[in-house]
């Protein structure tokens, strides 16, 4: 009788036969991340005309990370795509524009500092290549990582830190390919558009500084975000034409988290933009956002927040429209998505009272609700007409998590989204239905097939 030797077992061999010293050293690890969703007005409203979408998405990673002598290296490779996109029998994509396989993170980080001085508590380090970019709680800088595509940048950072201290400087510059002469770039590049409000357009160049402190209860930081983007002009018929040199925008902001107390914790933050907005005009806008939570108990906390985040009004010939840069808005303004995401709601801005809840009911079940409250901080006119409510409707979310083992999790959403009239004409959205769900259940599988 033949007996065959499983595959795992050469793996075992193979990684017993490196020295322990260098096998230490390496990490690799992997996701398999579904999330089947029910959309039924998700984004916008749905028409009286339109059927809900019924699919699944699948997020496939494979993470390969190296620790050496004042060196890092990782490599993050992705496929995202949807359930029976690709016809079963085909060894390639079957449609080359829904190609998701791409090359998520790749850098490489140096030691500037010899290891007798970090020791010390002080560490100065270079980060280049492709990567996440994620401060605070990811409101204008973040991984987008409930995206199936998440988010990166290829950029360079210089990171300092020293005893509770962190100062880090970035840099990015984009073009579109290797040339021989000009440095024009396109800011629309195929794929997935990266900005929010600023949807479309990716930057040409980004600069950022960002000094973090820790808190006895806390963290308090100040960020400074400079983005570049190619200048352009329309033709007659619309169309955009590339020119030499740049718009400049610049934001800028004090951010804090801390407890009050031993029961309530206290996160607020305020930014101002100035400068040039991506398409050109004289820029004036701001946003501010206060959240609290209260714990009542071990197992339960609630509490109430606000986001303002400025506007046009009919007749501005400023721009006054608050971009939220590269965060995370799917964390901020509901589940689903219908601020600063894919779909726009006209340039009055926004103002979100929200009281949001987290209990724990088991040690493998927890789970969280909000109730959020839109209105535009300004007076809305759809062409000249004014509309008289300011009203964007209301939103409820539920969320359950369950820790089935240490490297499987399942969570399970629901949000119901309360419209108005207003909300469906700034959607653009005639004959509207007068509420909006969408439910998701989503299974992360991450295991960890070597560890240090």
């Amino acid at each position: 009788m033949r007996k065959f030797i499983k595959p795992n077992y050469f793996l075992g061999l193979l990684l017993g036969l490196l020295p322990t010293q260098l096998l230490a050293q390496f990490t690799l690890s992997g996701q398999v991340r579904t999330r089947t969703e029910l959309r039924d007005g998700l984004g916008s409203p749905l028409s009286e005309t339109q059927d809900v979408a019924l699919f699944t998405s699948q997020r496939t990673r494979l993470n390969v990370g190296y620790t050496g002598y004042r060196t890092k290296f990782f490599v993050a490779v992705q496929d995202v795509r949807v359930w029976g996109q690709d016809a079963s029998t085909n060894n390639r994509t079957t449609n080359a524009s829904l190609n998701g396989l791409m090359l998520h993170e790749a850098w490489a980080e140096i030691g500037l500092l010899d290891t007798a001085l970090t020791k010390t508590g002080r560490d100065l380090s270079l980060k280049i290549g492709r990567q996440e970019l994620l401060y605070d709680d990811s409101r204008l800088l973040g991984n987008l990582d409930w995206l199936q595509q998440a988010r990166r940048h290829d950029a360079a950072v210089l990171k300092y830190g020293n005893k509770g201290f962190t100062a880090h400087f970035g840099a990015a510059y984009n073009q579109n390919r290797e040339s021989t002469s000009g440095q024009i770039y396109n800011g629309a590049p195929t794929g997935y558009p990266a900005g929010t409000n600023g949807i479309g357009t990716m930057y040409k160049s980004l600069q950022y500084l960002y000094l973090g402190k820790k808190l006895k209860q806390g963290t308090a930081s100040f960020l400074v975000v400079k983005d570049d983007f190619n200048r352009y002009s329309l033709d007659s018929n619309g169309t955009q034409i590339w020119k030499k040199g740049t718009w400049s925008r610049v934001t800028l902001g004090p951010y804090i988290s801390t407890k009050i107390g031993k029961d309530l914790s206290l996160t607020a933050s305020a930014y101002l933009q100035t400068g040039k907005a991506r398409d050109g005009q004289s820029l004036n806008a701001s946003t501010v956002s206060v959240s609290t939570a209260y714990r009542l108990n071990q197992t339960f906390s609630i509490g109430p927040g606000v986001d303002y985040l400025s506007g046009n009004a009919p007749g501005d010939t400023r721009s006054h429209r608050f971009d939220p840069l590269y965060g995370t808005p799917h964390k901020f303004w509901g589940q689903m998505d219908y601020f600063y995401v894919a779909n726009g709601f006209g340039m009055g801005g926004l103002v979100n009272y929200y009281l949001k809840s987290s209990f724990t009911l088991t040690k493998k079940i927890s789970g969280t609700t909000d109730y959020h409250l839109f209105q535009s901080p300004n007076e809305i006119r759809i062409g000249d007409k004014p509309v008289n409510s300011k009203s964007f409707g209301s939103e409820f979310d539920l969320i359950l998590n369950y820790k089935m083992l240490p490297t499987v999790g399942m969570q399970l959403g629901y949000a119901h989204y309360f419209t108005t009239p207003t909300l469906a004409a700034v959607k653009g959205v005639p004959s509207a239905r007068e509420g909006a769900n969408w439910a998701y259940l989503m299974i992360n599988i991450t295991p960890q097939f070597l560890s240090k």
